[in-house]
C-alpha cells in the first residue's frame, strides 16, 4: 500500500510539473496585461518590489523546467512498473512521449533562458532591483522566453496531465482494508 501511495503522490508531481507551461501564464500576463487589467500597474509602472518578485518567480519555475528530465524518467519507470502489473498505460505512455518529445524541442529554448539568468541586467545577485529600466527589460526578456517554452511544448503538458486524470478514474486505488 505504501509502494502505491508513493506512486500516487509521484503521478500527482508529475502532472503538477507538466501543467507549468500554464504557471507560467500569470508572469506573462503580468508583461502583457498593460492598461487592461486594473490590477496590474501599466508597462512604465513596476515598480521594483513587483520586479523583484517577478523576477525571483521566474528563477524558481526556470529552475523546476530544469528538473522535468529527471521527473520523465521517474514517470516512465512508474508506467512501465504499472504496465508489468497487466494495466493498460497506453494513452499515459503516448502522452508521456510527446511531453518528452515537447520537452527536446523547448531545451533550446529553455538553455537560452540561463544567458538572461547569468546576466541578470538590472538585478544584483540577490534578486533586488538595481536599475529599474534593465531590470524591467530582464523580467520582459525572460517572460518572453517563458512563452516560447511554452509554444515548444504545444500542451503537452496539459494532455499528460489530462491522460494522468483518466487512467488514474479508470483505475482506482483499492479500498484500505483496516488490519486488526
Amino acid at each position: 500500500m505504501k509502494i502505491l501511495f508513493k506512486k500516487t503522490v509521484l503521478l500527482a508531481m508529475i502532472a503538477a510539473l507538466a501543467s507549468l507551461g500554464a504557471a507560467s501564464q500569470p508572469l506573462v500576463s503580468v508583461l502583457a496585461a498593460g492598461l487592461s487589467d486594473p490590477s496590474i500597474p501599466p508597462h512604465g509602472e513596476l515598480k521594483d518590489e513587483r520586479l523583484e518578485k517577478i523576477w525571483t518567480h521566474q528563477l524558481q519555475l526556470y529552475e523546476k523546467l530544469g528538473k522535468i528530465e529527471n521527473l520523465i524518467g521517474k514517470t516512465q519507470k512508474l508506467i512501465d512498473h504499472v504496465s508489468e502489473h497487466g494495466k493498460d498505460v497506453s494513452v499515459v505512455q503516448s502522452a508521456l512521449d510527446a511531453f518528452a518529445d515537447a520537452v527536446d524541442d523547448a531545451k533550446p529554448i529553455y538553455e537560452r533562458g540561463q544567458a538572461i539568468i547569468d546576466s541578470h541586467a538590472g538585478f544584483n545577485a540577490d534578486g533586488k532591483v538595481t536599475d529599474s529600466e534593465q531590470a524591467k527589460e530582464t523580467v520582459r526578456a525572460m517572460g518572453e522566453r517563458m512563452k516560447e517554452i511554452k509554444k515548444a511544448m504545444g500542451g503537452t503538458g496539459k494532455a499528460l496531465r489530462d491522460a494522468i486524470h483518466v487512467f488514474r478514474e479508470a483505475n482506482p486505488r483499492p479500498e484500505k482494508t483496516p488490519t486488526p
